[in-house]
């Protein structure tokens, strides 16, 4: 970090009439060192905490105090929200939370704020729970420090993450982190400290924890316990559909970019394995929506050569033998595809705005040839999609079935048709399993899932398949059989001919 970083020392204050000027002569004199400015929010206390507030930075002229009152209540959540715009707006590097109640020690902050200065972390949390039987003998209420545990061991398991607590509110964020993750959108109760650790997480920056001394006086609980466990685990559930791209929620995209990256999905049933099972050694492969190119990356495993095409350049055009821009929004597809053995559309139709259009010139120029073409989409009547509509939700998200970037929804009957009507034969149509493996893991457990998805596919393909794979080749336009006949017809006459001489 640069020689003298800014330091944003952030007071949240509601009703702390009593505790404020305490918690500020607290702060220690060596944070100073830095260009450091305190900023104190009143969150439209009905005491006197904005006067006390105003009085004390007139007192203190060795460093800049400001003082800010909100006309209307923000709540614990949106006032975090405006000292951390404060933070960005005026380019602090680092912003510390502190409570005006005076719970968490001011004397904590050069500690906390090390690893940023270091370089070492983007947030650190001070924690209560890393020093066993600290919090208790700091006077944490038995009930808190149940529900604290509890909660903490909740969200660990759906996260995946090992934190010794996510309820403390001392904390210390890189500003950069903070101006990267849309914390805007959370809520502007209590839990918004727990969405923006998921946000951070989601975002993988990097995160310490460092303990702090618990500190329990007769300060105001203003936190309805019940609520709060209730608002903290349906959002640590949410923020895991959101992941597995069952549910859609704003806060939680972190990189919303039309560009999105798709990664393979080998080593279980999936469209990527079912598709490269389907393409035989030595083919020459034109791959539609090719992407980065990872899948054509595994064809040449297998001898294949692949055409690319796409409205992005890939990372590595030497995949693939030739690469064309194109872009169906834009272009008219007027590419001679006869010489091929395979057409990979691989979850690209779903994004065609024209699908129809598309098939008709895929079609036109094979010719009078007839290269599979290999095409994988959502169904959009998996179980999951029906039981949010029963719920009415309709929940786009960055991947999955309701792809934000998706033009047109499938199920198996929709698909079947669209081929049909554009005449094209169907030679093979199955359902694939939801990839539990991109969720949960390859594990024991993923493959249980699988195998039991794949069953109830059996029952009912159209209920509980996740994607659709089809094989379809195309029938030869009228034009096509007609130049391919008048062709054969004036060979055949000359051999006639030719035999009469």
């Amino acid at each position: 970090m640069k020689k003298n970083p800014k330091i944003l020392i952030f007071v949240v204050a509601y009703e702390a009439q009593t505790t404020l000027e305490k918690v500020l002569d607290r702060v220690p004199e060596e944070v100073f060192q830095y260009d450091t400015e305190v900023l104190v929010i009143d969150d439209s206390s009905n005491d006197k905490t904005f006067e006390v507030g105003v009085r004390y930075s007139e007192g203190r002229k060795k460093y800049p105090i400001t003082i800010l009152h909100n006309e209307e209540n923000q709540g614990y959540g949106g006032n975090q929200k405006l000292g951390y715009s404060y933070a960005i707006k005026n380019n602090f590097d680092i912003v510390a939370l502190l409570h005006g109640d005076g719970q968490y020690a001011p004397e904590c902050i050069p500690i906390l704020i090390a690893p940023l200065l270091n370089d070492t972390a983007d947030a650190v949390f001070g924690s209560r729970m890393l020093v066993k039987g600290a919090a208790r003998k700091g006077g944490m209420p038995f009930y808190k420090f149940i529900g604290n545990k509890i909660l903490t061991k909740t969200q660990n398991f759906l996260l995946k993450t090992r934190f010794s607590e996510f309820h403390s509110g001392f904390r210390v964020y890189r500003v950069a982190a903070l101006a990267r993750i849309p914390f805007q959108y959370n809520s502007n109760d209590f839990h918004f400290d727990t969405e923006i650790i998921i946000q951070l997480v989601m975002g993988n920056f990097r995160i310490t924890e460092l303990p702090i001394p618990t500190y329990y006086g007769d300060e105001i609980c203003r936190v309805n316990g019940i609520r709060y466990a209730k608002n903290v685990v349906v959002t640590t559930l949410l923020s895991r559909l959101h992941q597995m791209n069952l549910f859609y929620d704003r806060k939680f995209d972190l990189y919303i970019d039309t560009n999105t990256i798709y990664d393979l999905k080998l080593g279980y049933q999936s469209s990527h394995t079912l598709a490269l099972d389907e393409v035989t050694p030595g083919s020459r492969v034109l791959d539609v929506g090719c992407g980065t190119g990872h899948f054509t990356g595994e064809l040449r495993k297998k001898g294949c050569v692949s055409t690319g095409m796409d409205r992005y350049e890939p990372a590595d055009r030497g995949l693939f033998k030739d690469f064309y821009l194109w872009d169906e929004a834009r272009d008219v597809f007027n590419h001679d595809i006869s010489s091929y053995n395979f057409v990979l559309l691989l979850d690209v139709v779903e994004h065609f705005k024209r699908p129809e259009a598309f098939l008709d010139s895929l079609r036109r120029c094979a010719g009078t040839k007839r290269p599979k073409l290999i095409v994988t989409t959502g169904n959009v009547a998996f179980i999951i999609i029906r039981l949010q509509l029963l719920m009415g939700r309709f929940n786009y998200g960055q991947k999955g079935i309701l792809d934000l970037t998706h033009s047109r929804l499938y199920t198996f009957k929709t698909l079947q048709k669209l081929f049909v009507q554009c005449r094209y034969k169907i030679e093979k149509i199955r359902g694939i399993p939801a990839p539990f493996p991109k969720a949960i893991g390859l594990n024991w457990f993923s493959k249980a899932l699988l195998h039991l998805n794949d069953f109830l596919i059996h029952i009912s393909k159209g209920l509980f398949s996740y994607q659709i794979f089809m094989v379809a080749t195309p029938i030869p336009t009228v034009e096509a059989i007609l130049a391919n006949a008048i062709s054969a017809s004036r060979v055949k006459a000359r051999e006639i001919l030719n035999e009469m001489k």
